[in-house]
Formats: C-alpha cells, sequence, structure tokens
C-alpha cells in the first residue's frame, strides 16, 4: 500500500479497503494459530497497511472539519 496512491482515494474506499485489511487479516490470524501461515511478515505488512489508512481518515477528517470553521 503506497501512501501515494491511498492519498488519491476517497474516505468511502479508503474505508472499504480497511474492511477488506481486517478480514484478510482475521484470515491471516486464523491460519498463523493452526501453523498453515508460511509468510509470517505479511500479518506485520497488512497491519501497517491498515495503519496508514487509518492515519489517512483521520487527516481527512481534520482536513474538513477545519475547512467548514
Amino acid at each position: 500500500m503506497d501512501v501515494k496512491t491511498l492519498r488519491s482515494k476517497s474516505a468511502t474506499v479508503l474505508t472499504k479497503e480497511m474492511d477488506e485489511a481486517y478480514a484478510r487479516l482475521k484470515e491471516l490470524r486464523f491460519k498463523l494459530s493452526s501453523n498453515q501461515l508460511k509468510n509470517v511478515r505479511e500479518v506485520r505488512v497488512l497491519k501497517r497497511g491498515i495503519a496508514k489508512i487509518k492515519t489517512l481518515l483521520a487527516q481527512m477528517e481534520v482536513i474538513e472539519t477545519t475547512k467548514s470553521e
């Protein structure tokens, strides 16, 4: 997840991507607990991607509130 591409997306698209990422994270955690996951680093990368999306959504919210004032 590149920040430049994420910035160009709307808040609704980012929210949808975050929901999909959480579903994928749940799936990976299940595989990790049952020793089926080969690439353990994928969990960390996905969590960082979710954090990037959350940060961008928070920034968008701050920008919207400052514009309305």
